[in-house]
């Protein structure tokens, strides 16, 4: 009878046991909508714990839904750690349309088209979806405007809108915040005036390069701004994202005075032309003339003009910081992107550097302040410092007096390993994981700054 009994008891218990215990989450489907950029592709190019096999992808037909769908093949066909992403095709001019009736995606994945960012933002937010786009999610005021309204609805819904910021996820970068955020070492950012910013920041970029070995192909419609959007609001996001997540680490941004956060503002904006050959064009595009739309962009001698070029200025909390970013057709022989960037601050002085003589890989450098007696025993602190957290990281005295961060190679992640970085973190978030409460109001501070630099740079060249 005993036995029985137990039996009688453990057999009820199964419901109750069966009932408590974890049961797995679905995976996560992911839906992409106009992918006309190849970062789009490199969202996926790791398999994603987690995450539905099969891509719900909504696009309109023509040569970046193929270029897309030949890079996800390479990426399932490879022989080293191969995926196997399968592509449900949404394909037709009224893609968004089936997108906004049918898709019923935990996720959307944006990399295309910048004029048309925001609206799909605001799409995807409104059909329930979390959001994972690409930089730039804004290009002008009218679109910072649609951003807005998509993170309150967001915010009132408990989804995710992310930007791509890979950056944070550089090694060289994230070495450089712990040594601003060392004040024994680097001391406080240094007062500024407009003239001598506390922060510049300078990025050079070519439109015609190789990207995973082969020569990078453009959209027609890449080389106008109104779809892709001007030079000082397209990269330019990289650079104001970083300043702040570098030089004010968990500080909300606020573009309005009478609400909580550091106050930004914009101080000045400027921007300039790269010209652009018909032969330049082609060899970029493949196309053998220029698209209609663009001719509104050509001088008198048939060459096209792209606002590419040009530099923001602006405040946070009343430090001054100078962007600057440049665009030209081709890099010359032997040479490629370049980088620089100064942050002062009272004992030390960061800068970081890509150019010729640091074979175009970015360095990063100490230049302790004169009245600074004791730099070498400083330079040895800093070392024991990141040697905490990465002990292949050492720092050398150069003859020219400043200290070189040696991060070898090896233990950099390259710029399309950041996209998976990026992805996890946000995935985590979809999860549940709090997202810092510095995040959203921050990302659109960003694009606060990017709209009304190209609104004033307009007045400007009126």
């Amino acid at each position: 009878m005993r036995l029985a009994l137990r039996f009688c008891v453990l057999a009820a218990l199964v419901p109750i046991l069966a009932a408590c215990s974890p049961k797995e989450e679905a995976p996560l489907r992911f839906a992409v909508i106009d992918p006309g950029h190849f970062h789009a592709a490199l969202v996926q190019k790791y398999a994603l714990e987690g995450v539905s096999d099969t891509l719900e992808v909504y696009a309109p037909a023509g040569p970046e839904l193929i270029s897309y769908a030949a890079s996800i093949e390479s990426f399932n066909s490879r022989e080293e750690n191969p995926t196997s992403w399968v592509l449900d095709m949404h394909v037709g001019d009224d893609y968004l349309e089936l997108f906004s009736q049918d898709c019923d995606a935990d996720v959307v994945v944006l990399a295309g088209k910048n004029r048309n960012k925001a609206k799909y933002i605001l799409a995807a937010v409104e059909a329930g979806c979390n959001v994972l786009s690409d930089k730039p999610m804004a290009i002008n005021a009218e679109d910072y405007e649609l951003l807005k309204k998509a993170y309150e609805l967001a915010d009132s819904k408990g989804l995710v809108i992310y930007d791509l910021m890979t950056e944070r996820y550089d090694l060289l970068n994230i070495v450089e915040k712990e040594l601003i955020a060392d004040k024994e070492v680097f001391g406080e950012l240094c007062c500024s005036d407009t003239e001598n910013p506390a922060v510049e920041v300078e990025s050079s970029h070519h439109f015609y390069k190789n990207v995973m070995g082969n020569a990078l192909v453009r959209p027609m419609w890449y080389y106008d701004v109104q779809e892709q959007g001007e030079g000082i609001a397209d990269v330019t996001t990289h650079l104001i994202d970083i300043v702040a997540w570098q030089c004010f680490p968990g500080e909300i941004l606020s573009t309005d005075p009478q609400t909580e956060g550091l106050e930004v503002r914009l101080t000045g904006a400027t921007h300039y032309a790269t010209p652009i050959s018909l032969q330049q064009y082609s060899l970029s595009t493949g196309s053998a003339v220029f698209p209609p739309y663009l001719e509104k962009y050509l001088d008198d001698n048939g060459v096209l003009q792209v606002d590419a070029n040009g530099s923001l200025s602006y405040q946070i909390d009343g430090v001054n910081v100078l962007v600057k970013v440049k665009w030209d057709f081709e890099a010359p022989e032997g040479s490629g992107d370049s980088f620089r960037s100064v942050i002062k601050g009272s004992k030390a002085q960061l800068s970081v550097i890509q150019d010729e003589t640091t074979d175009y890989k970015k360095e990063l450098y100490i230049s302790f302040a004169e009245n600074v007696a004791d730099a070498d025993e400083l330079a040895l602190k800093a070392q024991k410092h990141i040697q905490k957290s990465y002990p292949r990281i050492s720092i050398e005295k150069q003859d020219d007096g400043r200290y070189q961060l040696i991060i070898p190679q090896e233990i950099r992640l390259g710029h399309e390993d950041h996209f998976s970085k990026v992805t996890q973190t946000f995935l985590g978030y979809v999860r549940g994981e709090r997202m810092p409460s510095w995040e959203a109001p921050n990302t659109l501070a960003k694009y606060y700054i990017i709209s009304e630099a190209v609104k004033q740079a307009k007045r400007e060249g009126e």
